[in-house]
């Protein structure tokens, strides 16, 4: 259990780490792909409804785990203590690689092709820069990194709002039709193509779990951590549907398929050719809140492991302020090579398919605790599971290399486990 002293963090800044780890580069960059693969908007505004439901069931699950072991950790903690060691660490090498230094990578990269419509740098030089910046940041006082992070999610929102409320407004109202009709739910259930491309929906949530990781460190978490999980992602689910029909409204379809900078080619449409370059700043903007967030959480999880594998003791050490240094560094030094390797739809999909692993294994934990369960809780749990089960079954089916990749990573992290193991955990 976290002393007092520890706990630092108030339900705003919980609540803000929620909405800024998942408002971040999947919802400005996977609608082209989704319309590239889905014929029916109804079958593309439903992949956000499904991902905010698995969202919020998740959160409802994760809120009651959270509350039975407030420390740091997520998924690291939970599996450690509902399953054993070696599946607790495997979920923190997930988590590590898949949950926060790819997303870190994917965001930054993001930023970088964003940026270059108003900055005279090349796009990679540019995500490293910021990531550099970001990472410094957090590495010093955790009071300029709280006041930072909740400027920069307050400002992330109010964008999201100038966006959808400018599309409505100055939208050329052109006709879209995004009614449930029968080819809509037809594609939804029976094609695989749905499941398929919640990947890049699953990814645009990373983060309805970030409070978890950093549970140790709220103030009355029975209280705070259950409120954050559902209020962060239920904005956010609000908002990731509402900006997504404001980008439908706002340029033809043709325009947007299989297109990564939506909010550019959204903005010459909404305001005119010179125009894309302020709608690049505003995304970049509320890209780097989200990277941001991401660096405050990921190292926390790093650093659990560190108590579990004599390799990654190092991880464990932390500054007068109580922040893992170590782990910060270890984390951005993994994000540089991923954008250096430039690989972005390759590790959506990995994402996708490597936390529905990790998240699933959490949330049927549940059942495994010895409480009076709630019936809300336990509705969640199995909506959640066979969602996601849906998810990976056809993952495996049509994206083989990408679901042999993840397991190949799951592979690698029991090696590292069974070799390095501190037994006496």
């Amino acid at each position: 259990m976290a002393s007092p002293s520890k706990r630092q963090l108030s339900l705003l800044t919980a609540i803000s780490l929620v909405i800024a780890n998942m408002v971040g580069s999947g919802v400005y960059t996977s609608l082209g792909f989704q319309l590239g693969s889905l014929q029916q908007l109804f079958s593309v505004l439903f992949l956000w409804v499904v991902g905010g439901v698995i969202a919020i069931c998740g959160a409802f699950v994760y809120a009651a785990l959270a509350t039975e072991f407030p420390e740091n950790g997520g998924e690291v903690n939970f599996l450690n203590k509902l399953y054993n060691p070696a599946t607790g660490f495997l979920a923190g090498w997930i988590s590590t690689l898949a949950g926060f230094a790819a997303p870190v990578a994917i965001v930054c990269t993001a930023i970088g092709k964003y940026g270059v419509t108003f900055i005279p740098l090349p796009a990679t030089t540019l995500s490293i820069i910021v990531l550099l910046v970001i990472t410094l940041l957090h590495a010093g006082s955790i009071h300029v990194s709280t006041r930072f992070h909740q400027f920069s999610t307050l400002l992330n929102i109010a964008i999201m709002v100038f966006i959808i409320g400018s599309a409505w407004v100055h939208s050329p109202h052109q006709t879209i039709d995004i009614s449930p009709n029968l080819t809509a739910w037809k594609e939804i259930t029976i094609s695989g193509r749905f499941p398929v491309n919640l990947y890049w929906v699953i990814y645009a949530y990373t983060g309805w779990n970030a409070a978890t990781y950093i549970a140790g460190e709220i103030r009355n978490p029975e209280k705070n951590l259950p409120l954050a999980l559902f209020v962060g992602t239920l904005l956010v689910t609000i908002l990731y549907l509402l900006l997504n029909h404001a980008f439908l409204l706002s340029a033809p379809v043709s325009s947007l398929r299989d297109q990564v900078e939506i909010g550019f080619i959204t903005a010459n449409y909404l305001f005119g050719s010179n125009a894309g370059w302020i709608m690049s700043v505003c995304i970049c903007i509320t890209l780097v809140s989200t990277a941001s967030a991401m660096t405050f959480a990921g190292p926390r999880v790093t650093a659990v492991m560190g108590n579990q594998s004599k390799a990654f003791t190092w991880l464990k050490r932390t500054n007068k302020h109580h922040i893992p240094t170590w782990a910060i560094y270890f984390q951005s030094a993994i994000v540089i090579i991923l954008i250096l390797l430039n690989k972005f739809q390759e590790l959506v999909n990995l994402v996708g398919f490597l936390l529905s692993i990790c998240t699933s294994l959490a949330v049927a934990g549940y059942f495994k605790l010895n409480k009076k369960k709630s019936l809300l809780i336990r509705l969640a749990a199995i909506i959640f599971l066979c969602i996601n089960s849906w998810v990976i079954i056809y993952g495996l089916y049509l994206k083989p290399y990408i679901s042999i990749g993840g397991l190949l990573i799951i592979l690698i992290g029991y090696v590292l486990w069974r070799y390095t193991a501190i037994k006496s955990i």
